[in-house]
């Protein structure tokens, strides 16, 4: 379903707003949320974003670099266990900023945003 960028009818308080000061615009109109998840085989997407330019985006995720404070690390990622953006992502395995992923290190959070920065990067979990 497509989703707009327009200003909501609803005030913070739940009140609302006496009218729309326009109408919606066909260039007011949000894309489709590109999630990263756990995969077999490293997948990424090139798209158009504003102005003509490129931005690559991590579509299936396998690697992980994995901090331990000193060292870092290239490990195989397993999992995910936690997701604090949605409880769904955990079953879907998808990788998103926040994410408790099971790793062959162990469990590392991830602090990097997969969907937009094409790499997963993470920090051990003691």
């Amino acid at each position: 379903m497509a989703q707009s960028n327009v200003r909501s009818l609803r005030k913070a308080t739940g009140g609302r707003y006496s009218k729309m000061y326009r109408k919606k615009k066909a260039r007011d109109m949000k894309g489709e949320p590109i999630l990263a998840r756990v995969a077999t085989t490293i997948k990424s997407k090139v798209r158009r974003i504003r102005g003509g330019n490129q931005t690559t985006s991590l579509v299936g995720a396998v690697y992980a670099n994995v901090s331990t404070g000193k060292k870092t690390k290239k490990v195989k990622i397993k999992t995910v266990l936690e997701n604090p953006a949605s409880r769904h992502f955990v079953r879907e395995n998808v990788v998103t900023l926040g994410s408790i992923v099971d790793t062959t290190a162990g469990k590392a959070r991830v602090t990097s945003r997969p969907s937009k920065d094409n790499i997963v990067n993470a920090v051990l979990v003691k």
